[in-house]
């Protein structure tokens, strides 16, 4: 009880998020498949934990509220990253079965599948930057004063959330680093995984737009 508890109050905002989205996928309709009520349980927590987050940020955290955040959210980041990841891709993978076992014979996908799939995959590929924009400011500030992880071309930079937000989500859309450099290993890793982990969600939503797209124009393909 106490884990959890201390855990709950290192991420309330995830903790949350995740309660909403598991509570609506237990009152969904008994009628939808498990695929789908999975799916929507998924995307109402990926949303409600993106709003969360954009409504602390959004009145711009001061580099000091920012510190104090990373600081609080620090332990278990890793782990906590790792798994948010892996459910991320299970979510395009079930996306994929999704659409593969919706589509009835001589039948392009529903408008609520193709919606949907759009859905979950917009969500996944904004929860991953967001992630780890938050494990970039960790890693930013937990490093040495005259070592930053990542340096930024001011002089005496001052980072607040955008800023890691911007630096995540130039590698998420173009799969490369911004004007702030890295460095050290750590942070080269962070970048690197990420790096991946964008990469196979850009494919992805390529991939279910050329089959939704090919359904759409030849429905008995």
């Amino acid at each position: 009880m106490n884990w959890f508890k201390n855990a709950f109050l290192v991420r309330p905002r995830l903790y949350i998020a995740a309660a909403v989205g598991l509570i609506i996928a237990i009152v969904l309709p008994a009628h939808l498949a498990p695929t789908q009520r999975a799916l929507i349980g998924w995307n109402v927590a990926v949303y409600a934990y993106l709003l969360l987050v954009m409504v602390e940020m959004a009145p711009r955290m001061s580099s000091d509220d920012v510190q104090r955040l990373a600081a609080r959210e620090d332990e278990n980041a890793v782990a906590v990253l790792v798994i948010v990841s892996i459910a991320a891709i299970a979510s395009i993978a079930a996306i994929v079965l999704e659409l593969a076992t919706a589509r009835a014979p001589n039948q392009p996908a529903s408008l609520g599948h193709i919606l949907l799939a759009g859905v979950t995959v917009v969500g996944a590929w904004a929860l991953i930057p967001t992630l780890f924009a938050m494990h970039y400011a960790r890693l930013y500030y937990a490093s040495p004063d005259d070592q930053r992880a990542l340096a930024f071309p001011e002089q005496n930079p001052q980072p607040d959330f955008w800023d890691f937000l911007y630096f995540s989500f130039t590698i998420a859309v173009a799969s490369q680093t911004s004007d702030i450099a890295l460095r050290g290993s750590t942070a080269r890793r962070a970048a690197l995984a990420q790096s991946v982990l964008s990469f196979f969600f850009n494919a992805s939503i390529l991939a279910l737009s050329i089959n939704i797209a090919a359904g759409l124009v030849n429905p008995g393909s």
